[in-house]
């Protein structure tokens, strides 16, 4: 059976979306609620794209449907909630999602001695959180009203930075600082905007070669630790 252009284009945002959430065929099925063996019909062209796919993909993942459908607009352009949960300062099982005791804005510590075990705090067992997510703190005011004070952000490490979701939130590992700012394309293709929520703080231009590391912010969390 040969698979129409536009499917083909589906399938590929598909798998695009696989590998930057690290979900392998079976664990994307799982989230999106179908059968592993179908997913791989439709991955392979053997059945066609369908609506009941592309409709179970953007409610279980808050992906885009202009996205996944188009291609225009971005890959998670709907806004993601912010639940209030409550984090146990020790839990003995390590289950769910880990947090971490960092405040990503504050000094210049690199990645590599940010995401160790003795820095676990305790864990938020939270729907939908791909594998491979880390809590961690934020601190000042820089991008409320979307994330203020003392929130945290669920973050997921970037396996490149050749594919940027171009106006989402990111953490931004320079040499001398720790960022966490919408991230806009700029007419010069080697730099990046980073910019504020905050309309007091002005947009910066860092060059690419500048960035460490890149995290995207998947969730936002008010925390709520007085348990």
């Amino acid at each position: 059976m040969e698979t129409n252009q536009n499917d083909q284009a589906i399938i590929e945002r598909i798998k695009y979306l696989m590998d930057e959430l690290r979900y392998k065929q079976v664990e994307f099925a799982q989230k999106i609620d179908i059968n592993a063996s179908n997913l791989s019909k439709y991955l392979n062209g053997r059945l066609p794209v369908s609506q009941a796919l592309i409709n179970r993909i953007v409610v279980n993942l808050g992906v885009s449907k202009q996205w996944l459908e188009q291609g225009t607009d971005l890959p998670f352009a709907k806004q993601v909630s912010t639940p209030t949960l409550a984090v146990p300062t020790v839990q003995l099982a390590n289950q769910g999602t880990p947090v971490y005791d960092i405040d990503v804005t504050a000094g210049s510590m690199p990645r590599s001695a940010m995401f160790t075990d003795d820095r676990i705090v305790g864990w938020v067992d939270l729907p939908g959180m791909p594998s491979g997510s880390r809590i961690i703190k934020v601190s000042g005011d820089s991008m409320k009203p979307v994330i203020c004070n003392g929130d945290y952000v669920a973050i997921r490490e970037l396996t490149s930075m050749r594919h940027i979701f171009w106006g989402e939130i990111y953490v931004v590992l320079l040499d001398d600082y720790r960022l966490i700012k919408y991230v806009r394309r700029n007419q010069d293709p080697n730099l990046v905007t980073l910019r504020s929520a905050n309309k007091d703080y002005d947009d910066m231009d860092v060059l690419r070669s500048d960035i460490r590391e890149m995290m995207i912010v998947q969730q936002v969390l008010h925390i709520d630790t007085r348990i």
